[in-house]
């Protein structure tokens, strides 16, 4: 009787703690949301961290020490080049990825240098001064000569190739647009 009664407390406790491990296993698994599953495409709201890397080897951005970066895939907000690299990318995964310059901030046009009369900028102005139009627009004061200055209105990453390090933190649905009120 002893022995049959040492089998059953032996076997209980045996089953118990593999029963245990087994509950324990399964309920102190890392939560996975529905948004690990969900691919880039269209339409997602995409949160990012990234490192952008010049053709020389100098980081021209990063969001290291800062939150990470989100917008929506398809909006135009990134550089086309990025948004067609990250499509089907899920929360999780890396991406190396070099954007050529005509996917990115496009190819450097000479004809974007375009002489402005000096009396319409700044008395001070110096070659490598940077302006800004009433627009918003950026140039880089390239040469002056004369009564004219020659301003170059190419975006100041036009005709370089980038390379990104990306890591994907987050992909969701977007939330539907905010109303605009009626007036």
């Amino acid at each position: 009787m002893k022995k049959w009664l040492f089998g059953v407390i032996a076997g209980l406790i045996v089953g118990g703690v593999v029963i245990g491990g087994l509950v324990y296993y399964k309920y102190n698994q890392p939560l996975q949301s529905d948004n690990q599953s969900l691919q880039i495409a269209d339409g997602m709201r995409v949160t990012m961290e990234y490192t952008l890397i010049l053709p020389d080897k100098t980081v021209a951005d990063s969001t290291k020490g800062q939150p990470p970066f989100s917008y929506t895939q398809g909006k135009q907000e990134v550089i086309p080049g990025l948004e067609k690299a990250l499509v089907g990318l899920k929360a999780g995964d890396k991406k190396h990825v070099t954007i050529p310059a005509a996917e990115a901030y496009g190819l450097y046009d000479e004809k974007k240098k375009v002489p402005v009369p000096k009396k319409n900028v700044p008395p001070d102005v110096k070659v490598g001064t940077k302006l800004r139009s009433q627009s918003g627009q950026e140039a880089n004061v390239v040469e002056i000569k004369g009564d004219s200055v020659v301003v170059d209105v190419n975006h100041p990453l036009a005709g370089k190739d980038l390379t990104f390090d990306v890591n994907i933190v987050n992909v969701e649905k977007a939330p539907p647009p905010v109303p605009k009120p009626a007036k």
